[in-house]
């Protein structure tokens, strides 16, 4: 199997992206270590995907608490014996608007998640990593290289951006321990987020939730768009020993929306 043996922490375990890559993870054989800064969410979460408990361990965590951070990898640690990878999913992705509505507090607080709070996580992860190498998969956006034609997230946009330009530092400074540093850039991702979307701009338009869906589908080379699952997968490829001489990539998983 693709992570057999292998434990990964998976930050932002909620009911989408984060549980698709924990379940990921356990079905190809490695131990789940979950975070989320939401306990019933992790619960449900490990509850689903590894009855027995055996191959799951979960942990409440706010990435912007340094010791946080550092109890979870430790969890993982205890638990497992170590960590092979890191997949950080846990993103402050709620708050929409462009430059001139700008709150800049506000924006400090999505940087201090969803860029800070990303490296704060993997520096936590990064002594047991050392030991015998890993991956670092980071979840970054789409709109981190085009502007979103639907939404404004500029503040998000802008953070997972930055976090993409680490990337690049990371991937050398880490590399001659032998840790990769990626990223998968979602597009338009079927999952609970965007089918709440669509629901909403149905019910305001007054259109049917197919006709607001085609008009998401209709700009992508494939007929429908990528899933939370597709996503997923790229994630675990990222994560496994199949992805071991790449580093410093980002990898779009967008149905064919935007191609480089």
């Amino acid at each position: 199997m693709l992570l057999q043996g292998k434990t990964v922490v998976v930050s932002g375990v909620g009911a989408g992206l984060g549980h698709r890559i924990a379940e990921t993870v356990v079905r190809d054989g490695g131990h789940a270590v979950l975070g989320a800064r939401t306990g019933a969410n992790l619960a449900k979460s490990a509850a689903e995907i590894d009855p027995e408990g055996r191959r799951t361990a979960y942990r409440v965590t706010d990435i912007t608490d340094e010791e946080q951070c550092e109890a979870l990898a430790a969890l993982a640690v205890e638990r497992f014996g170590g960590i092979d990878a890191v997949v950080h999913v846990a993103a402050w992705d709620s708050y929409f608007g462009g430059l001139e509505d700008a709150d800049f507090a506000t924006w400090q607080g999505v940087l201090d998640v969803n860029l800070l709070g990303t490296l704060r996580m993997t520096r936590a992860c990064l002594p047991a990593l050392k030991e015998r190498g890993g991956s670092v998969v980071l979840i970054g956006t789409q709109s981190a290289i085009a502007a979103p034609s639907q939404v404004r997230q500029a503040a998000y946009a802008a953070s997972k951006g930055a976090l993409t330009s680490a990337m690049y530092s990371l991937a050398h400074e880490l590399g001659p321990h032998r840790i990769r540093v990626n990223t998968v850039l979602p597009g338009w991702m079927w999952g609970p987020p965007v089918q709440a979307y669509v629901q909403f701009a149905a019910h305001t338009e007054g259109l049917p939730e197919a006709e607001v869906l085609a008009r998401l589908t209709e700009r992508m080379a494939l007929p429908e768009l990528a899933t939370d699952g597709d996503v997923a997968e790229a994630a675990a490829f990222l994560a496994s020993d199949r992805a071991r001489a790449i580093t410093g990539q980002s990898l779009l998983v967008n149905a064919g929306e935007l191609m480089r």
